[in-house]
């Protein structure tokens, strides 16, 4: 269903990004510590709404489909808005670029991937990806309000982002790796069988 909790709570973490976005047109360290705030609270409805789904069994295709472009919405976001401050600049906004072409390309392969019937698992090592990502983000977005309770803050972050970055490559390739043998493959993939083909298709076997 489109209103059960799990797909509310995604709906909850779609809103909360551009809620966070104003933040970064407030001045002060209070708005530093709201962002992180409503970040902290949408990573914990990511949590949430997954667990929740397969606990009640309440999983759903709209559910499945917007999970993960909230995932992607909220990690898009926050790093263009980082960059537009100045947070991540220099030679680090190439860890930024990474990441997000990243996350473009794997997502346009699964789409293809998914048209062939073929699934690829998400690894281990990319869920330590997402959770370093996610830690790097939200030190960011302490910045310069966190420098001044532990300095060390948004260089911390930094450092954090570099090695999600890495680690980004990494199983971004294994994605890649996984799927080449169907990339290869030119065949034209089969389209998925109407209900009108498929009952065609069950008078023919009979």
């Amino acid at each position: 269903m489109a209103t059960n909790l799990p797909n509310l709570l995604t709906y909850f973490r779609i809103a909360l990004v551009p809620a966070i976005v104003i933040c970064f047109y407030i001045e002060g360290d209070m708005a530093h510590w709201i962002a992180l705030t409503l970040f902290f609270i949408a990573g914990i409805t990511d949590f949430f709404d997954g667990y929740l789904a397969r606990a009640w069994e309440q999983q759903s295709n709209l559910g499945r489909m917007l999970d993960p472009i909230a995932d992607k919405l909220l990690v898009a976001v926050v790093l263009i808005a980082l960059t537009w401050q100045d947070v991540i600049a220099g030679f680090s906004l190439w860890a930024a670029i990474i990441i997000l072409c990243r996350e473009i390309l794997v997502s346009g392969l699964r789409e293809f991937l998914a048209e062939l019937r073929v699934s690829v698992p998400v690894t281990k090592l990319a869920k330590w990806k997402t959770a370093i990502q996610m830690v790097a983000l939200a030190f960011l977005l302490a910045g310069t309000a966190g420098d001044k309770i532990v300095p060390g803050v948004t260089e911390t972050g930094i450092t954090l982002l570099w090695a999600a970055a890495i680690l980004t490559i990494y199983t971004g390739f294994d994605y890649f790796r996984a799927g080449i043998e169907h990339l290869r493959d030119d065949r034209p993939a089969k389209p998925p069988a109407t209900p009108a083909s498929a009952v065609a298709e069950q008078e023919g076997q009979r």
